[in-house]
């Protein structure tokens, strides 16, 4: 036997070794270069965020691309016990609404902000979908900064969505109900007295929120949207569903009619007639919340005026072009002349032209109306059908290079077809029943096509069993050839309903590393540990406490009594980047506190027993992490033990008794 038959034996032993070893269940290994593609390398960096909803978590979490991993989880509508979010004095009120604290929603949507109709790296907005609310998130701190809450609203899975300079965010209705005063009605009054909004946020330079008008529409089902860019700036178009107006067992009722609609709104229409004074204003309650950078605090607001214009009277805001059945994803492609609808009960798939849509109009090629917004003939606008492309379709992105690609759920695929000849190009299976995709700037007017994102609802038979729900999934594909291949699973934290991605590089620079200490406005900071002290007002107590690597000033405090409030506000003085300090204390029934360096939070702590509680630094800094404690003492209700506070005061040396004679 030679040297080379050898060899080439043992490797064929040891590959049928390892077939024979490997669990049945399996998948074998993605075939080709697929490992090299998704593979960035230790101390190397991602080439791109991936901003994901996270669902019914109400957070919203970063990965990067292509490599998969997660970066962080950035709280937004939910409290975060790893930050404080929501547990925090300071950051309680980013929480508030209407109808008080809540300490829970649902973040279905991303969106990111652009400039030019491309992706700037400023901002990201996400919504909440339970208690109608928009979220900003500043992209140089990761933080949620500001949330809207929406009146007239009743579920807001239709937002956020922006203008190509990021004048807007709209926000559509999920569900329609009665409004105003009179909202005590039967529900089979639906078609009657049920009514959908959708809002129109105005976002300034800063990036402050602020509700500019709403539109009054019909008792609809409002699912996703996207504006027009280029030719069709100035305009928004959502998919709309239940058009049969049920109000039960809507998965037959409101699937009754062969199509449903796509409504595109004339925006600029709309700020014409605001202008002319039009609105009529309405009387409500909404809470405005703002994190502020100087204080590191949030404050609430109670609004309690919106204006509406309505376009049953003013005819030529809101027009419905009929759209096949139950359509979820509306999609405009990055020349801003084709429309994407997405009928999830249709085996085809609509695309409609912005210049047809606009010839029908100056025809006045409509089919009636409904209850008073002109129908557009389905023909009059049409640019053509993709033919047999799947089953399920979604939601559709595009690579800027003339394709787009389309989730279809039921088929559990991605489809890659032509705009402008409707020809399917490319098919690839994902696993499994894919939801949205997402391009980085796929929605945008210059996408990146290197990376289509798939993100699954089911994933089966992909990771170990965690017992009976598996992981949340997504699923990364190379575009950049002419077929699409499939490269990296990753698990995502729940539910990865919706994403955005942007070149690393555009974010990165502009990353925020310290609050500086001299610029801290926090009512409560000390500055430096000269500056630390406890102080009462009645019974309320208030800490001025320091940290930094690695010890707590003052870390000795006496005095507290039972029946005392007692805040800790913990300044970080670090001016180090990626040294935090945690803050706890035992006994609390809350979260820690994070303190970034630089920065004040404050600890809300009610005790309610006499002891002596230890607090300490949870989030690990120094190698001497472990040290960095203190002590707090609390007494009887009426104690005379004085209030007092020291640091490094070290108990007298034990004196020896004299010798006896």
């Amino acid at each position: 036997m030679t040297k080379k038959t050898f060899i080439g034996l043992a490797v064929l032993a040891i590959a049928l070794s390892y077939t024979a070893c490997k669990p049945k269940d399996a998948s074998t290994a993605v075939s080709g270069d697929a490992a090299v593609k998704a593979y960035v390398p230790p101390g190397k960096y991602d080439e791109f965020y991936n901003f994901v909803s996270g669902g019914f978590s109400g957070q919203m979490s970063v990965y990067g691309l292509p490599s998969g991993r997660l970066f962080r989880v950035i709280p937004v509508f939910s409290v975060d016990p790893e930050k404080g979010y929501g547990y925090s004095e300071e950051s309680k009120p980013m929480l508030n609404t209407s109808n008080g604290f809540i300490p829970w929603d649902d973040l279905h949507h991303t969106e990111l902000s652009q400039t030019n109709g491309e992706i700037d790296g400023r901002w990201v907005f996400g919504n909440a979908n339970n208690t109608p609310r928009v979220a900003r998130i500043d992209l140089k701190t990761f933080r949620t900064a500001e949330i809207i809450e929406l009146p007239n609203s009743a579920g807001n899975h239709s937002s956020p969505f922006i203008t190509e300079n990021t004048e807007y965010v709209v926000a559509g209705t999920r569900f329609s109900v009665p409004m105003g005063d009179n909202s005590d009605v039967a529900i089979d009054t639906y078609k009657k007295n049920f009514k959908g909004t959708v809002s129109f946020i105005s976002v300034g330079k800063a990036g402050e929120m602020d509700i500019a008008f709403q539109l009054m529409l019909p008792g609809v089902n409002f699912d996703l949207s996207h504006a027009g860019k280029g030719p069709s700036h100035g305009w928004f178009f959502f998919s709309c569903y239940n058009t049969e107006q049920a109000n039960t067992l809507l998965e037959v009722n409101a699937s009754q009619r062969d199509k449903d609609f796509i409504m595109a709104v004339n925006w600029k229409k709309a700020e014409e007639y605001l202008k002319a004074g039009k609105g009529v204003k309405k009387q409500v309650k909404y809470v405005h919340n703002i994190w502020d950078e100087a204080t590191h605090s949030a404050k609430s607001e109670l609004r309690t005026e919106v204006t509406v214009l309505d376009p049953a009277v003013l005819k030529d805001i809101c027009y419905f072009i009929p759209c096949p059945k139950s359509p979820h994803g509306c999609d405009v492609d990055p020349t801003g002349e084709y429309i994407v609808g997405s009928g999830k009960l249709a085996a085809l798939i609509p695309v409609f032209s912005f210049t047809k849509m606009q010839k029908a109009i100056a025809d006045k090629a409509f089919e009636g109306d409904f209850e008073g917004i002109p129908v557009i003939k389905y023909e009059a606008a049409l640019h053509g059908e993709v033919q047999k492309p799947g089953l399920g379709p979604l939601h559709t992105e595009f690579d800027g290079k003339g394709n787009a690609y389309t989730t279809f759920f039921v088929s559990s695929e991605i489809v890659k077809w032509n705009i402008k000849d409707l020809k399917v190009l490319d098919r690839a299976p994902t696993f499994y029943s894919v939801g949205h995709l997402c391009i980085p700037g796929g929605d945008s007017k210059k996408p990146s096509p290197k990376y289509v994102i798939a993100y699954n609802k089911i994933t089966k038979d992909r990771y170990l069993p965690t017992g009976p729900e598996l992981a949340q999934s997504a699923q990364i594909y190379d575009i950049s050839g002419d077929k699409m291949q499939l490269i990296l699973d990753f698990p995502t934290i729940g539910e990865p309903h919706y994403a955005q991605a942007a070149p690393a590089e555009l974010i990165s620079k502009n990353s925020t590393k310290i609050y500086k200490i001299e610029e801290n406005k926090n009512p409560f900071v000390a500055k430096g540990e000269k500056e630390t002290k406890v102080v009462r007002e009645g019974n309320k107590i208030h800490v001025y406490m320091t940290s930094i690597r690695s010890h707590f000033s003052p870390d000795n405090i006496e005095g507290v009594k039972l029946g005392d409030e007692v805040y800790f506000h913990v300044t970080n003085l670090e001016q180090d980047w990626d040294v935090p300090h945690g803050f706890a204390v035992k006994g609390a029934n809350n979260a820690e506190l994070l303190i970034m360096p630089g920065e004040t939070q404050t600890l809300k702590w009610v005790p309610e027993k006499v002891g002596v509680y230890p607090m300490y630094c949870t989030d690990f800094c120094s190698a001497l992490h472990q040290e960095m404690q203190g002590y707090i003492r609390v007494s009887p209700a009426g104690s005379n033990v004085p209030l007092t506070f020291s640091l490094g005061k070290l108990p007298a040396p034990e004196v020896a008794a004299p010798p006896t004679k």
